[in-house]
């Protein structure tokens, strides 16, 4: 159990967040887990007086691409200071018409293209099944809705995410067939992400921000200067965003039961436990 948190809600970005002038930064907080280092140090700070932590998903260069996160050491380290809410930003691609680059899509599924990504915690002697049926918190998803568009943000909610291992981007047979299949927005991180933030128990809502239309859409393909233009752009209403929504989170309830999934999942009892396994896991599994 974590004696005493040092920020309850955590955000989960790219390059950006955390330097937003509104953030008045306390101090970074180097943390080691049994699975490795994060993707960086986690710089705590407040935010409309309240305390947040921020994490640098792909490091502060951007230098660990999508299949090299090591999102098992990501939460472990945010679950480590007590960390109870995980806000997660991310760039997609858009696989419909009406979802326009600079809009914000709050989606309420996801489908996981991945390839051997390390996603559970579970292993190596405990084993566990969580269920994703309902993957997301939507309570606190609601509320960013709401939000985003008080502040005239173009906003969606509900939808499915693609999550595509990359680190290229889509084939147009690719990104036709995404679209045949209904999906909403593509991207490369958030469905491990979210399988981990799961098992770890956190309230987790994804907030994805519209960046390319893909490659479906004849003269408008994506590439990465595209994205880095329109990155800009969608930085700063996340920006706006944060500040109005962190109080509410603050103050929020959840009526999901977030928490709880991972201690009515474990099918080994824990007389069973192998020690250096429960170990690593003590925390995931008591915090």
């Amino acid at each position: 159990m974590v004696k005493k948190a040092l920020a309850e809600i955590g955000v989960i970005g790219g390059t950006g967040l955390y330097a937003m002038k509104e953030l008045k930064i306390l101090r970074e907080i180097k943390i080691k887990t049994p699975f490795g280092d994060p993707s960086d140090n986690l710089i705590l700070g407040t935010l409309s007086g309240i305390k947040v932590v921020f994490l640098p998903r792909h490091g502060r260069k951007h230098a660990v691409l999508p299949g090299e996160i090591n999102q098992r050491a990501n939460m472990w380290a945010l679950k480590s200071i007590g960390v109870k809410t995980i806000i997660s930003a991310s760039a997609v691609g858009s696989l419909r018409q009406e979802l326009v680059p600079t809009h914000f899509v709050f989606p309420d599924q996801f489908v996981d293209q991945t390839k051997g990504r390390p996603s559970t915690f579970f292993g190596n002697g405990i084993v566990g099944h969580v269920p994703l049926a309902e993957p997301f918190c939507m309570d606190i998803s609601d509320m960013m809705f709401k939000e985003a568009k008080k502040l005239g943000i173009t906003a969606h909610k509900g939808g499915t995410y693609c999550c595509m291992e990359g680190p290229g981007f889509s084939t147009k047979a690719e990104s036709e067939f995404h679209r045949k299949m209904g999906y909403s927005i593509i991207g490369m991180t958030m469905a491990t992400e979210a399988k981990l933030a799961r098992e770890a128990g956190f309230h987790y809502a994804p907030v994805s921000l519209v960046t390319d239309y893909d490659c479906w859409k004849e003269g408008e393909e994506v590439n990465q200067h595209k994205v880095s233009e329109t990155v800009q752009a969608n930085v700063e209403n996340i920006r706006r965003l944060l500040v109005k929504i962190i109080p509410l989170v603050a103050k929020a309830g959840c009526r999901n039961g977030c928490p709880s999934f991972t201690k009515g999942s474990l099918l080994t009892h824990k007389e069973n436990f192998p020690a250096k396994t429960y170990a690593k896991l003590k925390l995931i599994l008591e915090g």
